[in-house]
Formats: C-alpha cells, structure tokens, sequence
C-alpha cells in the first residue's frame, strides 16, 4: 500500500471562521430570546414556545464552537453580532429567517478549511450537524411566516 498523503486542518482559518459564526451563533441565542419573549398573542404562543427551545439549541452549539476554538489554540469570540427586534412579529420572523441563514453559511464556510485528518472529520461532523439543526428551525421559521 501506499503512503496516504492527509490534507492539514488549517487552522488559523478553522479559528477565524468558527469566531465569526460564534458571533453569528451567539446572536441567534439572542434573538430568539428575545423575539420568543415578545410575541404576544394567543395565536402566536405556540412560535414563543419552539423560539424558547432554539434559545436553549444555539447556546449549547455556540458551547461546541467556543469548545473547539479554545481547542485549536484560538480565543473565542466573546460578542454577538447585532440583534434586531421588530414589533410585528412577520417582520420578525423574517429577519430571523435571513439571520439564521447568514449564520449557516458562516458555518458552512468552515469546512473548506477543515482538511482531511480524523479530527478534521470530527469538526465537519460537528459543523454539518449544528447547520442541520438550524436549517431545520429555518424550515420552521418559513412556515410560521406563510401563517402571519
């Protein structure tokens, strides 16, 4: 067999990547707080709920991320991205919908970076499967705004 030649993480754009999609990432775990606790209305009580349970999936991922640029040798990135909030909650869900897709390919963007060795793997995994998750609250995100 032959030597198998690896493709190095890079790792300096591995960090710098995964820090500009934590702020992105701390800024979804506000918004949704902060959207989920303003919406009022009987029709809307149950989008509040789904929002609360977002908050709680996008710290904890932003914990996998500050996890990892620490591993890499990296200072995570300790600010949000800007929140916005809209009293109507159609505009709101709007602005959450184009804030979590510019967080996923923030996210996306990371992989190029990632190489070809186990840990490499690892973090793609890791990467794939928040982007999965949060397309998925997108998906949900563009329903509700098809019933506002």
């Amino acid at each position: 067999m032959g030597e198998q030649k690896t493709d190095p993480m890079e790792v300096d754009a591995v960090v710098d990547g995964l820090n500009d999609a934590l702020a992105l990432q701390l800024r979804s775990a506000l918004a949704y707080t902060i959207t989920g606790g303003t919406l009022t209305g009987f029709a809307l009580r149950g989008l509040a709920a789904e929002m609360r349970a977002f908050a709680h999936a996008e710290l904890d991922d932003a914990r996998h991320l500050v996890e990892k640029v620490a591993t890499l040798g990296g200072a995570p990135a300790v600010g949000a991205a800007p929140v916005e909030r809209h009293d109507d909650p159609a505009d709101a869900v709007r602005w959450l919908i184009a804030a979590e897709t510019e967080c996923i390919e923030a996210l996306h963007a990371v992989i190029p970076h990632t190489g070809q060795e186990g840990r490499s793997e690892a973090l793609e995994h890791r990467l794939e499967h928040v982007i999965m998750r949060k397309q998925e609250q997108v998906d949900a995100l563009i329903r509700a705004a098809r019933a506002t």
